[in-house]
C-alpha cells in the first residue's frame, strides 16, 4: 500500500463514520431511532435493503467463488425476484397495517408469546453469528496487508460500526448506505478497468473471456436435479426462493429496512426495485471473478493465496519441498500461459478442429498445474493442520494489492470497508431492536418511556457488536465467506419461514402445535446439516415444510384436550 493508499482509505473511514453520525442526528424516540421516523423512499429503502445483504463478504469473497468454481453461484439468488413479488403484496401491507416494531410482534398477536420468542431467539442467534462474519470480511484484508494480528483489526473494523451505528439508529445506518453503494460500484468498476488495462497486448477481454469459458468458468446454470449439489437451477429456484422469502420476509435486518418506509408502496417499490437489480449485480461481481482467473491465465498467480500461510510453511522444515513445489508450480504455469495463447488464437479462427485440439492442449496443461498446486496445498496443511486449505477468501484481495494502481487500492478497500459498514451495523441495529422490542420491552419493562428503550437500544447495539467480535475471532475456518453466510442462515430460515406461512394462512393451527412444530423442524435441519450431503439451499425446503406439515397435525391431537377443557 501507497501513501496515497493510505490518504484515501482513512480519509474515507473518517468521513464515513462523522457522515453517519450527523445524519444520523439524535433520535429521542423509537420510532426515530429503530425506523428511521418512518420517512424513507423507495430510492433510499431499495438502497438499504441491497446494501444490507451486500456486505463485505460479497465483494471479498464472491469473485473468489467464481474464480474457484465459475458462475454457478449466481443460481443461488434465481427465487429472488419471485420472493420480492410474494413478500410485496403479502408481507409489506401487512406488517405497515399492524404498526409492528419487529417481524416477531406478529407472531404474538397471531400465535403467542413463547412462539414469538423462539422466532426471536433464532433470528438473534443466526444474525448474531452472521455479523461476525461481516466484521471478520474486512479485517482480514487489514491483518494481511498490514500484518497485523487479526484480533486487532476485527476490533479496530468491529469499532468503528459500532459507534456510528450506536449514535443514529435505523437513519443513519440508512442515510450512509446511500454514500457508501457509489464507493462500491466506484471501487468495483476501477478494478475491472485496471484489469482489462493489464492484460497482455496481444490478448483482448474477449480472448481471455473466451478462455476462462473453455475452463468451464462460465457455466452459469446447471439444469440436473443431483441434491448434493450445492448450485443448480432447482436448489435456486426452489430453495432459493425458500430462503429468500425467508431472509426478507422474516429476518428483521431486512424487514426493518422496509419497514422504515414512508408507506406501503414506498416499500413495496424498494423491494421491487432490489428484485429488479440484484441478480445482475451478483452476476456481474461474479463475472468480475471470471475475469480475475481469465487474467491469471496469462500471469502468474502465486501457488496459493492465503500469504499468512505460505509464510508459515516456507519457516518450516517443510520449506525445501515447498520451494520445489513453487518451482514445478511456475513451470506449470508457463506452460499453461503458452496453451493459453495457442488457445486464444484459435479461438478467433473457424477451424473447428484447431479450436478442439488447442482446448485439449490448455486443458492438459491446466490439469498439470493444478496438480502440482495441490501439492504445496498439502505441504501447507501438513505444517499446519489448522489451516484452511480453501485460499478463496484472498483470491480477489491479492489481485487488487498486488496488479491494481495506486490510489485504486485505497478506493477498492475504501468499497470492501463500505460494504462491511453497510451490512453489519444493519444487522446490529436490528439485533438491538429486536432485542429490546421483542425482550426488554415485551418481558422486562413493559412501561418503559421513549427515552429508556432508546438508550436500552444503544446499550444492546454495543452487546451485540461485542458479540459479533468475539465470533470473528473464529472465523478463519469457515472456507468460502460467501458460502459460510448462506449455509448459516440457511440453518434457520426455513423453519422461522414455516412458523410465518403458518400463521399467514393456516389461521386455525395454534401457537403451541407451531411452537412444538417449529423446534422439530430445526431438528431436522440440523441432522440434515450433520447427516447428509444435501445441498445447504434445500435446508430451507425441509424446514420450512417440516413446520407446515407437522404444525396441523400437532393442533388435531391437542384440539380435543381442549374442547374437553
Amino acid at each position: 500500500m501507497t501513501p496515497l493508499d493510505w490518504i484515501v482509505l482513512a480519509t474515507w473511514l473518517a468521513f464515513a463514520v462523522a457522515y453517519g453520525v450527523w445524519r444520523g442526528g439524535r433520535p429521542r424516540d423509537a420510532e426515530g431511532y429503530l425506523l428511521a421516523g418512518k420517512a424513507m423512499r423507495w430510492p433510499t429503502v431499495a438502497l438499504s435493503i441491497m446494501a444490507t445483504q451486500a456486505s463485505a463478504i460479497t465483494f471479498l469473497s464472491t469473485p473468489g467463488q467464481a474464480y474457484a468454481d465459475g458462475m454457478r453461484f449466481v443460481q443461488f439468488y434465481l427465487g429472488l425476484p419471485l420472493a420480492m413479488i410474494v413478500l410485496s403484496i403479502t408481507a409489506v401491507p401487512l406488517y405497515h397495517r399492524l404498526k409492528v416494531f419487529t417481524a416477531y410482534e406478529f407472531l404474538e398477536r397471531r400465535f403467542d408469546a413463547k412462539t414469538r420468542t423462539l422466532t426471536a431467539a433464532l433470528f438473534l442467534t443466526q444474525r448474531g453469528l452472521a455479523a461476525g462474519l461481516t466484521i471478520y470480511a474486512p479485517s482480514l484484508i487489514l491483518s494481511v496487508i498490514l500484518g497485523w494480528d487479526i484480533g486487532i483489526t476485527i476490533a479496530v473494523i468491529g469499532g468503528l460500526v459500532v459507534i456510528f451505528t450506536t449514535s443514529g439508529g435505523t437513519r443513519a445506518v440508512s442515510r450512509t448506505h446511500v454514500l457508501q453503494a457509489s464507493v462500491i460500484l466506484a471501487g468495483m468498476a476501477a478494478v475491472f478497468v485496471a484489469l482489462v488495462a493489464q492484460l497482455p497486448a496481444d490478448i483482448s477481454l474477449l480472448d481471455a473471456v473466451r478462455v476462462a469459458g473453455k475452463a468451464g468458468k462460465l457455466e452459469a446454470i446447471n439444469t440436473s436435479f443431483d441434491l448434493r449439489d450445492r448450485y443448480t437451477l432447482w436448489s435456486g429456484l426452489l430453495g432459493g426462493f425458500f430462503l429468500m422469502l425467508s431472509y426478507f420476509g422474516t429476518d428483521q435486518s431486512q424487514v426493518q429496512r422496509y419497514l422504515a418506509g414512508a408507506s406501503v408502496r414506498e416499500s413495496r417499490m424498494g423491494l421491487l426495485l432490489n428484485g429488479l437489480l440484484k441478480v445482475p449485480m451478483q452476476f456481474v461481481i461474479l463475472f468480475v471473478g471470471a475475469c480475475v482467473f481469465a487474467f491469471y491465465q496469462f500471469a502468474r498467480p502465486p501457488v496459493f493465496f492465503n500469504p499468512v500461510e505460505v509464510a508459515k510453511v516456507r519457516a518450516s522444515a517443510q520449506s525445501a519441498r515447498f520451494a520445489d513445489a513453487e518451482a514445478r508450480y511456475a513451470g506449470a504455469l508457463a506452460e499453461r500461459e503458452a496453451r493459453a495463447r495457442e488457445l486464444a488464437v484459435a479461438l478467433r479462427s473457424t477451424d473447428g478442429a484447431a479450436r478442439d485440439a488447442a482446448t485439449t492442449e490448455f486443458r492438459r496443461a491446466s490439469a498439470t498445474a493444478d496438480a502440482v498446486r495441490r501439492e504445496a496445498v498439502e505441504l501447507i496443511t501438513a505444517t499446519d493442520p489448522g489451516a484452511n486449505a480453501s485460499d478463496t477468501n484472498y483470491v480477489f484481495l491479492t489481485f487488487v494489492v498486488s496488479r491494481v494502481p495506486a490510489g485504486l487500492v485505497g478506493l477498492m478497500l475504501a468499497a470492501v470497508f463500505a460494504a462491511s459498514m453497510n451490512s453489519t451495523s444493519a444487522e446490529l441495529n436490528s439485533l438491538a431492536a429486536t432485542t429490546v422490542v421483542d425482550g426488554y420491552r415485551r418481558f422486562v419493562r413493559p412501561e418503559a418511556s421513549e427515552r429508556q428503550v432508546v438508550r436500552v437500544s444503544r446499550w444492546a447495539t454495543v452487546a451485540w457488536g461485542g458479540f459479533a467480535i468475539a465470533f470473528a475471532e473464529s472465523a478463519s475456518r469457515l472456507g468460502s465467506l460467501v458460502e459460510a453466510v448462506n449455509i448459516l442462515g440457511s440453518l434457520f430460515y426455513g423453519t422461522i419461514l414455516g412458523v410465518f406461512l403458518v400463521a399467514f394462512y393456516l389461521r386455525r393451527v395454534s401457537g403451541t402445535a407451531t411452537f412444538v412444530a417449529a423446534i422439530g423442524a430445526e431438528a431436522a435441519v440440523i441432522a440434515c446439516f450433520v447427516l447428509t450431503p444435501i445441498s445447504f439451499l434445500w435446508y430451507n425446503v425441509v424446514g420450512c415444510l417440516v413446520v407446515l406439515g407437522v404444525a396441523p397435525l400437532i393442533d388435531l391431537t391437542l384440539r380435543p384436550r381442549h374442547a374437553v377443557s
